[in-house]
């Protein structure tokens, strides 16, 4: 099975104009930027509930902490949340009203407490990504665009193989795509 998809800036900007047409647009957003700005997985979303995202005077936090039992490998793990993402959430949570903040952060409309599960919000993303044509997207490629993405940037595999949850910096060294825009700029240094 090949690799998901690094989406560039244009594609990423395709899907998300095309999200703000569609119903649930503020929920469909955050969830699509929450992998792309923080590189969650797609179970790690669905497992999301809302006090993990929000301080107690109701601000989004700076730093997310996954317990064990919602991340892959079953290792805690403190998630960054940077500017951009957290007006992003500030925006979708200032729409969605839940009952109580053990709630499921992104609620689906059949099951509004429960939320998503990590199936389902995986097709979500294989249809919203298809419905724009971006062939070889998926639920992973938002994770592989954010470690991709600050990779180009000079951020050391160490610190993306913390920020990704990794235990092998093999694995994480798997995700960097490289494209020839990247190799052009590389010769340049020399």
């Amino acid at each position: 099975m090949s690799q998901a998809k690094t989406l560039t800036q244009q594609e990423l900007r395709r899907v998300l104009d095309y999200v703000a047409t569609r119903k649930h647009a503020a929920r469909n957003r955050a969830m699509l930027l929450i992998t792309h700005l923080a590189g969650l997985r797609v179970g790690e979303v669905a497992a999301l509930r809302i006090n993990d995202v929000l301080d107690a005077d109701g601000s989004v936090r700076n730093e997310i902490r996954l317990d064990a039992e919602q991340t892959k490998g079953n290792f805690a793990r403190v998630v960054f949340v940077g500017d951009k993402l957290q007006k992003e959430l500030t925006k979708y949570l200032a729409l969605y009203r839940p009952v109580n903040n053990s709630q499921k952060l992104f609620y689906t409309q059949k099951r509004m407490r429960e939320g998503f599960d990590a199936n389902t919000l995986c097709q979500h993303f294989h249809h919203l990504y298809r419905a724009v044509g971006i062939e070889g997207a998926s639920s992973h490629s938002g994770r592989r665009s954010f470690i991709t993405n600050l990779a180009s940037k000079g951020v050391g595999v160490r610190v993306l193989m913390s920020l990704a949850g990794h235990r092998n910096i093999s694995t994480t060294q798997a995700y960097i795509d490289v494209n020839d825009n990247q190799k052009r700029a590389a010769v340049e240094l020399v």
